[in-house]
């Protein structure tokens, strides 16, 4: 039962998701107004000041609108305030910078973010396999580094897992909202849906809550015919297209704190270009949850970089670009042309 935040033995929220007892009352000796307010103390085995590291995508994010550099890269800003809504800061890494520039940025980060977009081929196909298998290394390593695969980022990730490239299908779910059905019997312990409250979980196998922009997907028989990816992922939910054709649509690693997206959790509550997404209140708190839980996971990075090699690559180091006036695409972007670093 949880206590009335005016009882004399208030409970109080600890930074380190733990709740202890006030000793203090409402009487001038705590809680309100008091001149002697207990302090949590910060939990040393957590980074409160996380870095998310977000891989760049090729082009202007407008077809050639804002930018005919053919050496464009850009981030969706919407990317950017997801993480920044969990509670962390961005540092933007660039694909097609120098390499080893690049991977001394990835060493800044506490996790990473491979986000939705078209290209699955050449360089940039080889630049996100070697930073995912980057990330598995930090995290065999003993490093606690998370990685969100958002719809590309998903779609390349189960390539790289399963090492064939033909293992998407097409679908319908270009540009509309869907539930998310639960896998019958699936344990969230441990996943993103853990902190789900109780009603929001139930609107999300019922109400419209998700937004859907892909082409292509992996049905479920195909995902667990696989190997590989049925021994890395385990399936938490699916969906159905325009033509009630069902695939996967989140998954989590088995071993790794690895979660993959087939929707966008970031449009909610960061994008306005299209109708279809869903802007409710409950659709907001899915990003939001969706969000802390990328962060909560970030925060048990042990890794603590040179504070001036961070603040010297930040996104805040960068200007966003509207382009939101034709209503469709992205409302704001980040456009890379060369690379920008302090070493």
């Amino acid at each position: 039962m949880i206590e009335s935040a005016v009882q004399k033995n208030q409970m109080i929220h600890d930074d380190d998701g733990s709740y202890k007892r006030s000793q203090t009352g409402i009487d001038g000796s705590g809680a309100f107004g008091s001149t002697n307010p207990v302090s949590s103390s910060p939990n040393p085995s957590l980074n409160y000041r996380p870095v998310i590291g977000i891989v760049s995508h090729p082009g202007d994010g407008a077809s050639g609108r804002l930018s005919n550099d053919k050496s464009s890269t850009y981030i969706a800003a919407s990317y950017v305030k997801f993480a920044e809504a969990g509670g962390a800061r961005v540092i933007p890494l660039i694909y097609n910078e120098p390499e080893e520039l690049l991977f001394q940025k990835l060493e800044l980060v506490n996790g990473v973010i491979f986000t939705g977009g078209w290209a699955k081929k050449y360089e940039y196909f080889d630049i996100v396999n070697k930073i995912f298998n980057k990330a598995l290394e930090r995290n065999d390593a003993g490093e606690h580094f998370p990685v969100y695969g958002i719809c590309l980022g998903f779609e390349l990730m189960s390539i790289i897992i399963s090492q064939n490239r033909d293992i998407l299908e097409r679908f319908d779910a270009e540009d509309n909202a869907s539930t998310l059905q639960f896998v019958e019997n699936v344990n969230i312990q441990g996943t993103l849906f853990q902190r789900f409250p109780p009603d929001l979980l139930k609107k999300l196998n019922t109400d419209c809550l998700v937004m859907q922009k892909h082409k292509y997907g992996i049905t479920p028989e195909n995902f667990r015919g696989d190997p590989a990816l049925s021994s890395f992922f385990e399936i938490l939910t699916t969906c159905v297209d325009e033509n009630n054709k069902t695939y996967v649509s989140t998954v989590q690693a088995k071993r790794y704190p690895i979660t993959g997206f087939q929707w966008h959790p970031e449009k909610n509550a960061f994008e306005w270009g299209s109708s279809a997404i869903p802007h409710s209140e409950d659709a907001i708190q899915v990003t939001l949850h969706c969000a802390s839980y990328l962060v909560s996971e970030a925060r048990k990075s042990k890794n603590r970089p040179e504070s001036k090699k961070v603040l010297s690559n930040l996104i805040y180091n960068y200007k966003a670009t509207y382009c939101g006036y034709a209503g469709r695409g992205y409302d704001e972007v980040y456009i890379f042309t060369q690379p920008r670093s302090r070493f």
